[in-house]
């Protein structure tokens, strides 16, 4: 193939900030999972663990990232080149320190805090960093 890309998406969403958006920005995501990704593995559970790792990131944008009498929106980028993956939500918040967020007690009920815990567990790496115009989550996985 001459150095071509195996596969190659490029995609740029932009929603208001609002939770009714979160099934479609997570069905995106699974849908490209499973056309796009030749995964030697299980594509339908890994199509749903993209599916939910965006769907909690822009859930977390939206909950803490945008002032709740904004009319802001929440920008999602996704890129597929060969096997990298690459998904980056933007929000217009203060931002926080991931390295500070502590794995969650499963043994309580409560389910605040699980997101960014199972964000850490499917993808390879995870990083939130200020941006243009506030902050960005990165997250990559490398597909097999």
């Amino acid at each position: 193939m001459g150095g071509v890309s195996e596969t190659f998406v490029s995609l740029e969403i932009e929603v208001p900030s609002q939770t009714r958006y979160l099934r479609l920005v997570g069905t995106i995501v699974e849908q490209i999972a499973r056309e796009a990704i030749a995964s030697n593995g299980d594509r339908g559970t890994l199509a749903c663990h993209l599916n939910l790792v965006l769907t909690e990131a822009v859930a977390n944008a939206i909950q803490h990232g945008v002032p709740s009498d904004s009319k802001n929106t929440i920008r999602i980028y996704l890129s597929l080149e060969d096997k990298d993956l690459c998904l980056r939500v933007y929000d217009g918040g203060q931002g926080f320190d991931l390295s500070a967020v502590p794995t969650p007690d499963f043994a309580e009920l409560t389910e605040r805090g699980r997101g960014i815990f199972f964000i850490r567990s499917f993808m390879d790496s995870v990083e939130y960093r200020k941006a243009e115009r506030g902050n960005v989550l990165e997250m990559h996985k490398r597909l097999a």
